[in-house]
């Protein structure tokens, strides 16, 4: 027996003694823990040491054979994906899952599902709480389904996924950073997206700027930056101070940018509308932004919609910025896509690339 199938086997006969914890688990619940954090982690740990060489002979032959709750297959170790809402992981006996970020709901007919980090059992239908491990029980069959326009879920043993056909935000980044127009975060975690927060001022100017096809120039920039709350001497004062000094922006006041205040939709579409040539930095009162970018082929009517409503988030981001490609420049026959190409941004062989990685239709 390899070292590798005692590691996936570990996982299965840790659920093994989950029944030892599903005992409990109708006087469980989040104010009448069924475990207590350090059963979970001491007695409960040993009692699992304990029992793994009695079962994993047993279970070795089973895991390898397939012989599992799920036809999807099973993850031997942590295993990280992003998902979109309303894609569905199905999970059962021995399956661990970890939301790194956005919003999953767990449903279940009858058995357990374990929040381990609390030590309690939660209830179908429940919100997981990101970073927060959850196993799910013996002759459990456990559903997770994304709730928010995106998700980073890991997970762990036996599994099944189930794709919707809900817009893919993550497809629309990853075809964006093959085109070099959107490269993520530091966030170790979802290939640095971060699509499931808010972006900031500096995030939306430095995608003005790329969309511009201006990104070079603008860390190449020698000049100064007049904004004190942008470090001196990083790659942030160098896109502020470049788009400073080509009239792209004016910052917050005279000698400050607020770089981590976030952007409303209105905000982030006018940059857009600057960068195809449909406005410019006189423009003070957006109330009629969106209005100007439905009017100009910008977006669709579905879009105006949509971006009225909910919290603005990067995933909304790299949507406006995906299909702001498709608008034509003003003044121009060209799309945004084929000036950039004609800039030397990317080349055709990525432009088709990308294109392959996004599916289905506009809002």
């Amino acid at each position: 027996m390899t070292r590798k199938t005692k590691t996936v086997l570990i996982s299965v006969c840790l659920l093994l003694t989950v029944t030892v914890v599903y005992a409990f688990a109708a006087a469980g619940g989040s104010s009448d823990p069924l475990a207590s954090l350090s059963y979970l982690t001491g007695t409960f740990t040993d009692a699992v040491d304990q029992q793994v060489e009695e079962k994993l002979d047993a279970s070795d032959q089973a895991i390898l054979d397939g012989d599992t709750d799920l036809a999807g297959g099973t993850a031997a170790t942590w295993t990280e994906t992003r998902l979109k809402e309303a894609d569905t992981l199905t999970g059962s006996t021995g399956t661990g899952v970890l939301v790194l970020a956005g919003g999953v709901q767990v449903t279940f007919g009858s058995g357990a599902v374990v929040d381990v980090t609390t030590g309690t059992t939660v209830s179908s239908g429940s919100a997981l709480t990101t970073n927060h491990r959850y196993l799910v029980a013996e002759d459990t069959t456990a559903v997770f389904t994304v709730t928010s326009k995106t998700a980073v879920v890991d997970y762990q043993g036996p599994y099944a996924f189930q794709y919707s056909s809900a817009t893919d935000y993550n497809a629309m980044a990853a075809a964006l950073k093959t085109i070099h127009l959107f490269q993520g975060s530091s966030t170790g975690y979802g290939d640095g997206y971060d699509l499931e927060v808010a972006p900031t001022r500096m995030q939306a100017l430095i995608m003005f700027i790329r969309v511009l096809g201006e990104e070079d120039e603008a860390l190449s920039y020698t000049g100064t930056c007049p904004f004190k709350d942008v470090a001196a001497g990083s790659q942030s004062a160098k896109y502020a101070g470049y788009a400073y000094s080509k009239g792209y922006t004016n910052g917050y006041s005279a000698d400050t940018f607020r770089p981590s205040q976030t952007v409303t939709a209105s905000q982030f579409v006018e940059f857009i509308l600057r960068a195809l040539g449909y406005s410019s930095l006189e423009t003070s009162d957006l109330s009629q932004t969106l209005s100007k970018a439905l009017a100009n082929g910008v977006i669709t009517e579905g879009e105006l919609a949509y971006l009225q409503n909910g919290t603005f988030l990067r995933a909304d981001l790299v949507y406006v910025s995906y299909y702001a490609l498709d608008a034509t420049v003003a003044g121009s026959n060209d799309t945004l896509r084929e000036t950039l190409l004609d800039k030397g941004i990317f080349t055709a062989s990525e432009a088709r690339q990308a294109a392959a990685m996004v599916n289905g239709e506009r809002k």
